[in-house]
């Protein structure tokens, strides 16, 4: 049976990279790969799924909020990789186990826990409660060498705890922290 997949992980743990090597891998192999995102996420131009190390791929589909992933045509396709799955709609997450187990295609999802308050994103949450299979993908905190789990979001280099939940950006914008540094970040974070 095929399964459904959450890959997470803070920024900068190489989670699309990761993505972009499994379809390589599997392209390798004369098996079609079936590439998904996000349109929201146009940080490197609407159709590309970029990792920060320079590999790129289009993206087959693009998930608008009224894309209905059900009606969509999977004949022959080997593998579904979703990226920036945290920005999909729990409707969506659903739609992805139901094509899993219906349609016996492997799906592996990869994105972000969490925001920058710490809570879990949607899409996120819905995968945290459907997925068969939840791995992380680590990194370490940009200040010290523990382990990161926070996406702490900055503006030259000092954290903020307010803006849009929904803010697209990379090292410029966020910095992978472990909680201890998180904390001791937001704490000198000037108020207001």
């Amino acid at each position: 049976m095929a399964k459904l997949y959450f890959r997470y992980g803070t920024m900068g743990s190489s989670k699309t990279l990761n993505l972009l090597a499994v379809a390589h891998n599997y392209r390798q192999q004369g098996k079609d790969v079936l590439l998904i995102k996000p349109q929201l996420d146009d940080r490197f131009g609407v159709q590309q799924i970029k990792s920060r190390a320079g590999l790129e791929m289009p993206a087959d589909i693009l998930v608008k909020e009224d894309t209905d992933l059900l009606e969509l045509d999977y004949e022959g396709v080997d593998c579904i990789l979703v990226d920036e799955v945290h920005f999909l709609s729990p409707a969506a997450i659903e739609q992805l186990r139901t094509i899993s187990i219906k349609k016996g295609i492997p799906v592996i999802c990869y994105g972000l826990r969490t925001d920058f308050r710490s809570h879990l994103f949607e899409g996120s949450r819905r995968l945290m409660e459907l997925a068969d299979s939840i791995e992380e993908v680590k990194a370490t905190c940009h200040f010290c060498n523990r382990k990161s789990i926070m996406n702490m979001r900055h503006v030259n280099g000092v954290a903020v705890t307010d803006g849009p939940v929904v803010q697209l950006g990379a090292e410029e914008a966020y910095f992978p922290a472990c909680y201890h540094c998180y904390e001791m970040q937001i704490a000198a974070a000037p108020v207001g």
